[in-house]
């Protein structure tokens, strides 16, 4: 049984498989990336939520390829700011971003805000999605707070601003382990293949 995960990105897709089964049902699965199919053109990610863009490059993937792909899309909802910036988190602060202007934009648009008042969570859609357009999705939330500062040396993004709620550090000053025990796509991608062993195994 062949698996597509739909990524270029080696350390995410490695990521993914070690919290991904080996199996369904006795059946060993085998992992491809987008690195096994050169020639995949990846769509453009214009839907208006983020599950709209999992689903969309998760569709795109499986048609491409003819076997299940997998895909995901993240964004950091903020409450103060309506849950911006959402399905922009990673182009906030414009199309030539980087993460230090994203963060440094949100930092401004809370600037006088305390930390109650600062509530966010990051939230990861996964999606399955078979050959024939299919699909089955679950979501991963992790809770917590935007900083008054950068916090921590590791992570990438908005992780040295949120701090994760309970915890009283930030993502980027946890370990790579710490990290992903707790994180939005791991609880994510944890529900997916139940969800959608029936797209999988048909």
């Amino acid at each position: 049984m062949r698996i597509l995960i739909a990524t270029t990105n080696v350390h995410k897709a490695k990521e993914l498989a070690a919290i991904l089964p080996d199996s369904i049902k006795g059946e060993k699965i085998e992992y491809l990336t987008l690195k096994d199919f050169p020639n995949y053109a990846q769509p453009e990610e214009n839907g208006r939520t983020i599950k709209d863009n999992a689903v969309l490059k998760a569709v795109a993937a499986a048609r491409y390829a003819e076997i299940p792909a997998l895909a995901d899309d993240t964004g950091l909802e903020v409450d103060a700011l309506n849950g911006a910036p959402g399905v922009k988190s990673a182009r906030y602060a414009g199309p030539d971003h980087d993460a230090d202007e994203n963060n440094r934009k949100l930092l401004a648009a809370l600037d006088g805000l305390f930390l109650g008042q600062r509530t966010a969570r990051f939230k990861t859609v996964a999606c399955c999605a078979a050959p024939s357009g299919e699909t089955v999705t679950a979501e991963g939330l992790l809770d917590g707070f935007i900083g008054f500062g950068y916090r921590g040396e590791n992570g990438f993004g908005y992780d040295p601003v949120f701090i994760v709620k309970g915890k009283g550090k930030t993502l980027a000053e946890m370990t790579a382990e710490e990290k992903n025990s707790l994180s939005h796509r791991r609880l994510a991608f944890e529900k997916i293949l139940d969800a959608a062993e029936k797209l999988i195994v048909a």
